[in-house]
């Protein structure tokens, strides 16, 4: 009720002894607070705050043109409900290695238990369009040596992303990710990875969790839990797939509207007015001062669907 029951400090503990596990972590995107109560209810271990779902959410492509303000105010929001623990992908610290300090201290406090920063160079682009650039391998260490210093909380997950695959190679993505655990990332991502070789090229070379990014439509094939998990990933993300989800279902509703005048037939597939108030918790709210404002939760799916 209003917030997690678990604070930042439990929950950035909980990430990393997942990590410390060997079993790996599974990451789903949040693309809004509330289905976060749905991502925690199938048992996944943690959810994700992704920089290209929160460009979209305010109708922007994912080009670099939010800021830090937005989305540390959307990490916030998510963290608040969730007592998983939640990455943020912070795109490249919005800035040079002061902008990156601030970046990780704004983040911190806005109770994430961990971040990643890239290599692209800044204004950054979705890291399955063509046409990305990266800055020098030095200047992205910096960018993390300067993230590792700044935080407060040594619990907090440094992790270090590379778009070079696309741009360099894999041979020099991959000693690039060396580079930045030399520089103290705690994790590393490498982005758009072809194959699970590509992975394990990557795994055999640092020694620190690495992450893959499952997202459809992209350059990398849909690989499963258990093909990830056997050549030794530790992050398994699914940054968009709700997003993608929930708008495919919205656009099939709006066409059934614009075509019937009426949504019964969608009513089988929407969530229902129970599992809504459910969700989100009105009867924690109502036993918690029944002076100050009372209500009842409908009992079972009677009633009216709104």
């Amino acid at each position: 009720m209003l917030h997690a029951a678990k604070t930042a400090s439990q929950k950035r503990q909980a990430l990393r002894a997942g990590l410390a596990s060997g079993q790996l972590q599974r990451f789903v995107g949040a693309f809004t607070p509330l289905s976060t109560s749905l991502v925690e209810g199938r048992g996944f271990e943690g959810v994700y705050v992704s920089g290209a779902v929160v460009s979209a959410e305010l109708g922007l492509p994912d080009i670099g043109l939010t800021t830090l303000t937005e989305v540390a105010q959307r990490a916030a929001q998510v963290a608040r409900t969730t007592d998983l623990p939640v990455l943020v992908d912070a795109d490249t610290g919005f800035g040079e290695p002061m902008n990156v300090a601030r970046t990780v201290q704004v983040l911190e406090d806005a109770g994430v238990a961990g971040l990643h920063l890239e290599d692209q160079v800044n204004p950054k682009r979705c890291g399955h369009l063509d046409g990305k650039q990266v800055v020098g391998r030095e200047v992205a260490a910096q960018r993390i040596a300067a993230a590792v210093r700044a935080r407060r909380d040594p619990d907090l997950l440094v992790m270090a992303r590379s778009d070079a695959r696309a741009v360099e190679g894999l041979d020099a993505a991959v000693d690039r990710l060396k580079a930045y655990v030399d520089a103290g990332a705690d994790a590393v991502f490498p982005e758009a990875m072809l194959s699970l070789a590509d992975y394990e090229r990557v795994i055999a070379a640092v020694e620190v969790p690495v992450l893959a990014n499952i997202t459809e439509f992209g350059k990398a094939p849909l690989f499963t839990h258990a093909q990830l998990a056997e050549v030794g990933v530790r992050i398994a993300l699914h940054p968009v797939s709700l997003l993608r989800t929930a708008m495919g279902a919205v656009e099939r509703a709006l066409d059934a509207l614009a075509t019937t005048g009426t949504l019964e037939g969608e009513v089988p597939s929407m969530l229902t007015r129970a599992r809504l108030y459910e969700l989100v918790d009105y009867a924690g709210y109502s036993d918690f001062d029944a002076d100050v404002f009372t209500f009842e939760v409908p009992d079972g799916e009677k009633g009216v669907q709104a």
